[in-house]
């Protein structure tokens, strides 16, 4: 990981930011301006953007260059994604994008220090690198990767600790979607809190 990156945030390892639909979870469908950061020491095994683990590859790029990019699409609304965002402070950039009237949601594995002011938190745990306890109370969506039976057992365990308001997703993973999307089906149908995400933008061929 590269150590270059500023405490403050000002300066954030930019791997690629892009206009798109959002595509899985709660906010599936809307449009939004997508940032990705890189620097990940979760290490899932079936990551599709493993590209973004190493920060030191990534352009140091400013956090005011990267909400004057956001500013110029239609949607007002940013996806901080990873990598692991929370690696770095997220207070900077999110005070800049909450000036410019831009909703901001995150997607974390939690394995972190919350920063930044957040219109949206998508927790999604990894048993590689657990979640913080202190995070999981400020989750307002739950999205549980399933990649073979246990999850299923794991993601209920996370469950138990987040609000009782937040929205409980379980999505399949890409690879073994085939596999897991019926067994997926048939337990939200037998635990109806739960709800099924899928990775939309995969289907419609959308970064």
């Amino acid at each position: 990981m590269s150590n270059s990156v500023p405490e403050d945030g000002t300066l954030l390892p930019l791997m690629e930011e892009f206009y798109t639909i959002q595509g899985e979870g709660y906010n599936t469908g809307k449009a939004a301006y997508f940032i990705r950061l890189g620097g990940c020491d979760v290490g899932c095994h079936w990551c599709d953007v493993k590209e973004s683990w190493d920060a030191s590859i990534h352009p140091l790029t400013a956090a005011d260059k990267i909400v004057e990019h956001a500013k110029q699409y239609p949607a007002k609304t940013v996806v901080v994604t990873g990598g692991e965002p929370l690696i770095y402070n997220m207070d900077y950039l999110t005070r800049k994008l909450k000036e410019n009237d831009i909703q901001t949601f995150i997607e974390t594995s939690g394995a972190y220090p919350l920063s930044g002011q957040w219109d949206w938190i998508c927790l999604s745990p990894k048993k590689f690198k657990s979640p913080r306890p202190d995070i999981t109370p400020f989750a307002h969506e739950l999205k549980i990767i399933i990649f073979n039976k246990s999850d299923f057992q794991w993601a209920e365990d996370y469950a138990k600790l987040v609000s009782p308001s937040c929205k409980l997703y379980l999505q399949p993973e890409w690879s073994n979607a085939a596999k897991m999307t019926p067994l997926i089906i048939e337990y939200v149908m037998n635990n109806p809190q739960w709800e099924v995400s899928l990775q939309t933008h995969k289907f419609m061929n959308i970064p």
